[in-house]
């Protein structure tokens, strides 16, 4: 095999002048802040805003005024945007954008909570919580199995396609055998066959990758909606009646307030989803598979050269990523709902989306993914209380959120360095 030696190149940094990035977010989180203080203060009212550590409207509460609230959280919006104008070191970057954007939604809410009907003018959050990590459940298997793909090379764009199958075999197979466990196995490999699909197209007949997600979805969609019109609707309660995974409660951890509650009496694929992030995590950064995963989705002719078998680990951590999406499309089957056609509705892309947006990371996409969770579930609290906000809005508030984060806040992020090109053997 022969290889070309590619001298190093000096690139002078790029001059942004006096807008920068943090410039340009600080001047957007100053916009924020003076709507907040503004607006959100002139809407609050005198009531009490709530924020209780429980279930419901009982027990230990978070209290403050709602328009001293949306004022004060706005003013520290406010500071946070004029910190950034001002040109802090970039170590300051995250604390203050994440300052900024907490103060933002806190004022939001201290609003909407104030504003909502006697009786109903409290958030309870461990409810809010326990929402935002079932929500975001499919999406950090989803976002965790493009991981998997794209720092081996391969674009996964068959997310969607993974995650319903993976729910549709899980939904058909756990109601044939009875067995929760089989329903389970059932949506890995159902998620599997996907990307087996994707890595032999994509790896072996070097078909556009992007191209080929989008016709993978496609497919899933057609094979999934046919058999559910052929056997789940004729006869559901023999193909669409699977048993469910019941709550597992560990000891002391569920007596933590808020989080306990909502983390630790949970299913096991909330504890399988914050399992995996620490195993693929540990494995991609501190292991010898993960130095030559990102070998390969960095340079492959170096890592060939090393003796690194490209094309055989990009087989195996696609089909492994399948198998990830396929369990996360079961959390809707086997702990949540009956199938229906095309249930994802769209969850796959935004795994997508909180892959970049958290950087092609395990960790980032966990983050990412509870963002997307908590604006899904902040739009169905929104519902509960009847805001005034019209219920379109609160339905595309997730897929806004999305836009807007991997639009505004990512910034220059780089994707592997040969992430989408199929590697020839020479």
């Amino acid at each position: 095999m022969s290889t070309t030696a590619v001298p190093d190149v000096a690139v002078a940094p790029v001059d942004e002048g006096f807008w920068t990035r943090t410039r340009k977010v600080g001047l957007v989180l100053v916009a924020l802040g003076l709507l907040a203080t503004v607006l959100f203060g002139a809407l609050a009212t005198d009531a009490t805003a709530r924020f209780t550590l429980s279930e419901d409207a009982a027990g230990a509460a978070l209290e403050i005024h709602g328009t001293f609230g949306a004022v004060l959280f706005g003013l520290i919006t406010l500071a946070a945007g004029g910190a950034m104008l001002a040109g802090p070191p970039k170590r300051w970057f995250i604390p203050l954008l994440a300052m900024g954007l907490v103060g933002f939604v806190l004022s939001f809410l201290c609003w909407q909570v104030s504003d909502a009907p006697a009786g109903q003018n409290f958030m309870p959050l461990v409810n809010i919580v326990r929402g935002t990590f079932l929500l975001a459940l499919p999406l950090i298997f989803g976002a965790l199995a493009g991981v998997l793909c794209e720092r081996s090379g391969v674009v996964n764009v068959a997310i969607e396609g993974q995650l319903l199958m993976g729910a549709f075999s899980g939904a058909l197979f756990g109601s044939i055998s009875g067995n929760v466990w089989v329903g389970l196995v059932a949506a890995a490999i159902g998620g599997s066959f996907i990307s087996l699909l994707l890595a032999v197209f994509s790896i072996r007949y070097l078909v556009d990758q992007v191209v080929m997600g989008i016709v993978l979805n496609l497919l899933a969609l057609g094979i999934t909606g046919f058999l559910y019109e052929r056997l789940m609707q004729t006869d559901a309660a023999r193909y669409n009646s699977a048993p469910r995974f019941s709550n597992w409660e560990i000891p002391l951890l569920s007596d933590i307030p808020v989080l306990g509650p909502a983390l630790f009496r949970g299913n096991i694929f909330l504890y399988l989803a914050l399992l995996l992030v620490l195993v693929i995590h540990i494995g991609l950064f501190r292991t010898r598979w993960g130095l030559r995963t990102r070998s390969v989705g960095e340079h492959p002719t170096a890592a060939d050269t090393l003796g690194v078998k490209v094309l055989g680990l990009r087989y195996r951590n696609v089909i492994m990523a399948g198998a990830v999406a396929g369990i996360g499309g079961a959390s809707y089957t086997l702990a949540l709902f009956s199938f229906t056609k095309n249930m994802i509705g769209g969850k796959g892309f935004i795994a997508l989306a909180a892959l970049i947006f958290g950087r092609w990371s395990p960790t980032g996409a966990l983050l990412a993914a509870l963002f997307f969770g908590f604006a899904d579930q902040l739009a169905t609290y929104l519902g509960a209380i009847n805001s005034i906000i019209p219920g379109q809005f609160l339905a595309m508030l997730p897929y806004l959120a999305t836009i807007l984060a991997v639009a505004g806040l990512v910034g220059r992020v780089r994707a592997p360095a040969a992430d989408g090109k199929p590697y020839i053997k020479g």
